[in-house]
């Protein structure tokens, strides 16, 4: 009966002698249903960041390059939208307001040149890669359709990011700081959108 208890308030079948997570931790479910909100309103605030630089950025191989990392997105969105209608997960709050601060950060960094474009694509996609290998490590085993998703995305990702290099981003005027803030903002936003 006390072996029925102790799982009963949080230990699992992988701890049998303490308890899976530490007091105020998410579940295990709690935290798969974070990680599929979070990622989907990545996916969405990605797709909109690219929104923006495409609206500026029209002709050339920036503009090229930004187009296919879009399509990209956008079917990363789909997957995830369709994971958060799967597994009933309640989306963000927080999407209007990742609607228009993504379109805002497109745009406003492709006005700054197809450089600073670039330089914020591999700012966010430095965040994303050790975002989702935080991910990976805390499934572990578990959840082997996510992790497969979560596994294609990174590489995604990963090719975003040296493409981004490709076109010149280090070379964008006050890189440094630009690079430091949109790493910030998307910190912030993952944060957020995993709890709200």
């Amino acid at each position: 009966m006390a072996v029925k208890t102790e799982y009963a308030i949080g230990m699992s079948t992988k701890h049998p002698h303490g308890p899976a997570y530490l007091p105020g931790d998410p579940v295990p479910a709690e935290q798969v249903a974070r990680i599929v909100r979070v990622d989907q309103a990545g996916e969405f605030g990605a797709v909109r960041i690219y929104a923006g630089q495409r609206a500026v950025l029209r002709r050339g191989p920036a503009a090229d390059a930004v187009k296919e990392m879009a399509e990209q997105e956008r079917e990363h969105l789909e997957t995830f939208d369709r994971l958060i209608a799967e597994r009933r997960v309640r989306p963000t709050a927080l999407g209007p307001l990742w609607n228009v601060a993504g379109y805002a950060l497109g745009a406003t960094t492709a006005l700054l040149g197809e450089k600073a474009a670039m330089a914020c694509t591999v700012a966010v996609e430095d965040v994303i890669d050790e975002h989702y290998a935080n991910q990976l490590e805390t499934l572990g085993d578990d959840e082997p359709e996510l992790r497969k998703v979560i596994t294609e995305f990174r590489e995604d990702e990963l090719e975003h990011h040296d493409t981004a290099l490709k076109h010149g981003a280090e070379d964008a005027p006050g890189y440094p700081l630009l690079s430091a803030t949109v790493k910030a903002s998307s910190r912030l936003a993952i944060w957020l959108s995993e709890r709200f």
